[in-house]
């Protein structure tokens, strides 16, 4: 079973370097990767990763993209004298050549290959290469935008071919948009590209009509090519999250594919001076956290842009620590999408809705006058110290004033969410005879706590469960779970009790009594236990078969769900619905309690437990009220990361289960804005 995550980085290509003035190409420098490599020694996941040697991409690979005739006129420039090294660049838009360009080149695919054999060969499950020059502007017969040879297109074809695989998805998180990928692929069904990216209706570089959201491949590639067209600077957090929830997500798990490769361009992040965006660096932690639920987690990262070197840096080490399996820190800022990121996916969604089973009973229309046109975007309050530096300022030289502030507040940012998480551990009470034996060897097995505390603990709110000490059993293997996870002893936890409804009753009255402020609680199946909400403290999501007479407040939602016993149909729920709303409410800790008549099977729960890990800093208690055991395994597996989980086979939402979501959407939109994905969702109710 593969395990681990392979680092690859080789100073050679620093050599790579531009030799003239150029205001353009001034930012694509060394200390790029230099800062990236030895921020992740700093903090320490290079000692954690598996490092993989380098070597140079050939030309029968390279040639899997590019021409022979282009391929020859990078290889041309090496005995090149300076003058004649600039002529040559300027034949093409933002590119720079060096006498050690070409071997720099060869190095950055070939380090990309070298990940994906290291992914596909099962050393490891997944990756990032840290490479330059990068890539995913350059086309078969031309390079462009910094990039000389298309890294990750080129790793593509080369999986494709090497190990027959069917179904590639290539996210391009840079903030420019991939245009030489989509040229290359965008005929090609079996290569499922998604690129958001600054537009600004076609005045941003660029500056293409073919980066707008309605271009979605060609011929047997239509639905394959998937544009998110950032109209305005500013988009964030919740932006992001919002584009992957309501599109990619929903159909990549559709899509199904065997290998995700990430175009990891972190100008997208706050501060960059090309992207002028203000996602904060563990945003990009969490978008590696939802991508490696795919492919079995089979997942490679290959630096592309990034131009503000703390910010880059910053951004690298939270990627490499969620592909690790670290516990993600919290999201900084409100969780509320701007209205123009909403009528981004809107379009998107409405181009692609004839061509994906999870958009085609939606309600969805085009804009066609986009009002973000005429209106600005305010950034979130938390962000707005941060300035944008110039080309000058990313390098280190001469610092503005502004661009000190960036510097001093990402230190700080950095310092506040790095803050001592648990360790990725999780603890287990058991009552199933040899159900132990069964779980994954990392799981620590606790003992029940001592009666005599137990009684004392819920004595203060249940006073009918301490008649008997047998009843306290329940309690006591639940609090000793729980205990270790409120203490930060351990990460998550899987709990086996006969009665879930009183245990999650409990479990909640401790946490607050522990003093946390938000925790949120799946309930899937019939609960015989009423839970407080009233207060906000807890928010409760009851997936059942029958909706709940005390359902329909903000805090305590009713999700009617009808399973597909064959295949898993809960996609849409989970993605659409129940991650929206949870990222809004942003919790300490999760609760997930099985109870009896559940309404998802065991692939339901897992994609559920899976996805939640990125939230609460991955501290999670499940409790189990039904012992069959794969079940448990199953959650044991999510829980731990163990591995990554096949889900099952994707199945469309019901008509009725449709229905479900919309209603719930509609009335929950004003409450938990991450729901929005439509402009009337903006203001209905307001």
């Amino acid at each position: 079973m593969a395990s681990g995550t392979a680092l690859i980085y080789d100073s050679e290509m620093t050599r790579h370097r531009l030799l003239w003035e150029d205001p353009i190409c001034e930012i694509e420098v060394p200390e790029r990767l230099t800062s990236s490599y030895e921020q992740l020694k700093h903090r320490g996941p290079v000692q954690r990763c598996m490092h993989v040697p380098i070597r140079e991409g050939n030309e029968e690979e390279i040639m899997l993209v590019h021409s022979s005739e282009y391929l020859q006129i990078v290889k041309s420039t090496q005995k090149m004298a300076e003058e004649e090294l600039r002529r040559v660049s300027e034949n093409y838009d933002a590119v720079y050549f060096h006498p050690d360009t070409y071997h720099c080149a060869k190095l950055a695919v070939g380090a990309s290959l070298q990940l994906v054999d290291s992914v596909m060969s099962g050393k490891v499950c997944n990756g990032i290469a840290l490479v330059r020059p990068p890539g995913h502007h350059s086309q078969r017969a031309a390079a462009n935008g910094f990039c000389i040879f298309n890294n990750v297109a080129i790793a593509a074809e080369y999986a494709k071919r090497k190990y027959g695989l069917q179904r590639i998805l290539i996210v391009d998180w840079d903030i420019h948009h991939g245009q030489g990928t989509q040229y290359i692929f965008e005929e090609d069904p079996s290569v499922l590209y998604f690129s958001w990216h600054r537009y600004e209706h076609q005045q941003f570089w660029p500056m293409l009509r073919e980066s707008d959201y309605d271009a979605i491949g060609r011929g047997k590639g239509k639905g394959f090519n998937i544009n998110v067209p950032w109209n305005k600077t500013g988009m964030g957090n919740s932006d992001y999250l919002a584009a992957f929830f309501h599109v990619l997500l929903p159909l990549a798990f559709e899509f199904d594919p065997e290998l995700v490769l990430v175009s990891a361009g972190y100008d997208s992040g706050i501060g960059d001076p090309e992207g002028q965006m203000t996602a904060t660096p563990e945003c990009f932690a969490h978008l590696t956290h939802f991508l490696m639920q795919l492919a079995k987690g089979k997942l490679c990262a290959v630096l592309e842009g990034g131009y503000h070197l703390k910010s880059l840096s910053d951004s690298v080490f939270m990627t490499v620590k969620s592909l690790l399996g670290d516990p993600i820190p919290q999201l900084s800022g409100e969780m509320v999408p701007c209205i123009s990121a909403v009528e981004s996916i809107q379009n998107v969604r409405a181009a692609h809705k004839t061509y994906w089973k999870c958009l085609i009973q939606e309600d969805i229309g085009l804009l066609q006058d986009l009002s973000t046109k005429s209106h600005s975007v305010v950034e979130p309050e938390l962000l707005q110290s941060s300035v944008h530096p110039t080309a000058e300022q990313a390098v280190g030289k001469s610092y503005s004033d502004e661009a000190i502030k960036t510097e001093r507040f990402l230190k700080s940012h950095m310092k506040k969410i790095l803050s001592p998480v648990p360790p990725v551990k999780t603890s287990a009470a058991i009552v199933s005879t040899g159900a132990e034996n069964l779980l994954p060897i990392s799981v620590q097995v606790e003992k029940e706590m001592d009666t005599k505390n137990c009684k004392a603990l819920i004595s203060r709110f249940y006073s009918e469960g301490v008649k008997e000490n047998e009843a306290l059993i329940p309690f006591g293997n639940m609090l000793a779970v729980l205990d270790k996870i409120l203490r930060k002893e351990v990460c998550n936890g899987i709990v086996e009790s006969a009665v879930g409804s009183l245990c999650a009753a409990v479990a909640l009255k401790h946490c607050t009594d522990f003093g946390l402020q938000r925790v949120l609680c799946i309930f899937v199946g019939e609960m015989d236990t009423e839970l407080s909400v009233e207060d906000g403290k807890n928010l409760l999501v009851n997936i059942c078969q029958k909706p709940s007479e005390k359902a329909g407040s903000k805090y305590f939602i009713s999700l009617n769900w009808k399973e597909d016993t064959e295949r898993n149909n809960f996609f849409s729920a989970a993605l659409g619905f129940i991650l929206p709303v949870a990222y809004s409410y942003q919790p300490d800790l999760i609760v997930i309690v099985v109870g009896p008549n559940r309404s998802l099977g065991i692939n339901g729960i897992s994609l559920l437990t899976s996805l939640l890990k990125g939230l609460a800093e991955s501290r999670i208690l499940a409790v189990i009220q039904d012992t069959e055991i794969k079940l448990v395994q199953s959650v044991a597996k999510a829980l731990n990361k163990v591995s990554a989980h096949d889900f099952g086979v994707y199945a469309s939402a019901s008509q009725e289960n449709v229905r479900e979501i919309k209603l719930l959407r509609h009335q929950l939109q004003q409450e938990w804005k991450m729901l929005q994905c439509s402009v009337a969702d903006c203001f209905s109710g307001s």
